[in-house]
């Protein structure tokens, strides 16, 4: 339910009145902030959405996501109005029913891989075949594993999938209790810096976008209160690519990490340069979308190019995005 105030909330010039239902500010706003999001620490650090939004009375919540799943969860029953997921991950949760948009994209990462201990005998994917593997279902990692077992030959039931949390996917790793594990960044990073895990299986391409995604009925509700976090968003993205230091020290601070391991999340392994959804994620998300129906993740028969048309906005932040 959304929570209003009474006094009126100023709409961006591309806003028409007629897309503010209730022409009133709200009350709260509530978005998630997540470790492999670091725009979203910088934003949530630095407060300017709560500036931002002061005039109008709107008080920011901040709910912090473990993973996509758990944001796609949050989204879903309505307790937080945005949140970030991979892309991948919105996709599937769109198509089995949560009602979101995805106005804006945080970042172009490559946060996850297939990983083992250093002293492994596995070398790639196809030696995965009868092995135990970790992976946080609904999430970019897990669905990065299905597909990179396609490409090898093999299926979901040719391993023994393992559903853990991204950290105590880490934990189980390190501890011998599986043998591999589709990580997460910035534990993944960690595990490899601190840990000696390697990275047996890398592809960026199999690393779907950081969506920011929007319940549907609050886009359609309170899109200045949209436009402001996606203005608040371009803030914290200009900022991390002028100041890529200082947002890994964020990371590390907030996340409990070694600033080296920050690092090579911010600097090394996420890309900043193209926040405006597009074709790009449109085409990214068409050639994954297969497997979602192979895996018989989705029900028989979706119509998943309608359900990506329906999910990646193109056309929101266009007018709120100033080309670098």
């Amino acid at each position: 339910m959304l929570r209003y105030s009474g006094a009126a909330l100023a709409l961006p010039a591309f806003v028409t009145p007629a897309r503010a239902a209730s022409g009133k500010a709200l009350e709260e706003l509530r978005l998630d902030y997540a470790y492999y999001s670091p725009a979203s620490l910088v934003l949530r650090r630095h407060g300017w959405l709560e500036t931002a939004l002061k005039p109008q009375g709107t008080q920011v919540k901040w709910v912090q996501s473990a993973g996509s799943n758990r944001a796609l969860e949050y989204l879903n029953g309505g307790s937080i109005d945005i949140g970030s997921s991979a892309g991948l991950a919105a996709l599937l949760a769109r198509a089995n029913g949560n009602p979101i948009r995805t106005p804006y994209i945080y970042s172009r990462p490559e946060w996850t891989a297939l990983v083992v201990r250093k002293d492994s005998p596995l070398r790639g994917v196809a030696d995965l075949k009868g092995r135990k593997v970790a992976a946080t279902k609904g999430t970019d990692p897990y669905l990065f594993l299905l597909r990179a077992l396609k490409q090898a030959g093999l299926r979901r039931r040719d391993i023994e999938h393992v559903a853990l949390q991204h950290a105590d996917g880490r934990v189980a790793l390190e501890q011998g209790r599986v043998d591999a594990w589709a990580g997460l960044d910035p534990h993944m990073a960690a595990s490899e810096l601190e840990g000696g895990a390697r990275l047996i299986y890398r592809n960026v391409a199999f690393n779907t976008y950081g969506f920011l995604n929007v319940r549907e009925a609050f886009v359609a509700e309170q899109p200045a209160a949209v436009a402001t976090v996606i203005q608040a968003y371009e803030r914290a993205r200009r900022w991390i690519m002028a100041n890529p230091s200082a947002a890994a020290q964020i990371l590390a601070e907030e996340a409990k990490v070694s600033l080296p391991v920050a690092l090579l999340q911010v600097k090394l392994r996420s890309d900043f340069s193209n926040p405006q959804p597009s074709n790009e994620h449109v085409q990214a998300l068409q050639l994954a979308a297969p497997l979602l129906l192979e895996e018989g993740l989705v029900r028989p028969g979706t119509d998943l190019r309608r359900t990506i048309a329906e999910l990646v906005d193109t056309r929101f932040a266009r007018q709120l995005i100033v080309p670098a």
